[in-house]
């Protein structure tokens, strides 16, 4: 089965983080999806994600057409920073691969949820 992990960062708490613990946390993280992906575990890619800066929302308005907003529509602190798609059998063996995530140290929190299959 197929899960997707989202990877929910504050921002800020990479502030104060020198340009080698940047490189550090970016190695884990290289690290981290290596081993996964050798064992068959990461699949169908994943990628970082842009700032929020540069999302577009829309939403259908009240009229029937659609509006179209810069950035995310709610004020948050944590961010969709990027995901993961994950092979599993069970949400378990999901959850064990997303808890390595190397920033959760940082803050990251992730989110795990199964796949539609229809």
């Amino acid at each position: 089965m197929k899960y997707v992990m989202l990877i929910c960062d504050d921002p800020s708490n990479y502030d104060d983080l020198t340009e080698q613990e940047q490189k550090r946390a970016y190695d884990e993280i290289f690290a981290h999806v290596e081993k996964w992906e050798k064992l068959g575990r990461y699949v169908d890619g994943g990628k970082e994600l842009q700032g929020p800066e540069t999302a577009r929302t829309i939403r259908r308005n009240g009229s029937g057409g659609t509006v179209v907003t810069d950035g995310p529509y709610t004020e948050i602190k944590e961010l969709i920073g990027g995901f993961m798609v994950i092979e599993a059998d069970t949400i378990e063996q999901a959850i064990e691969t997303a808890s390595e995530w190397p920033t959760i140290r940082l803050g990251t929190c992730i989110e795990v949820r199964p796949t539609v299959t229809h």
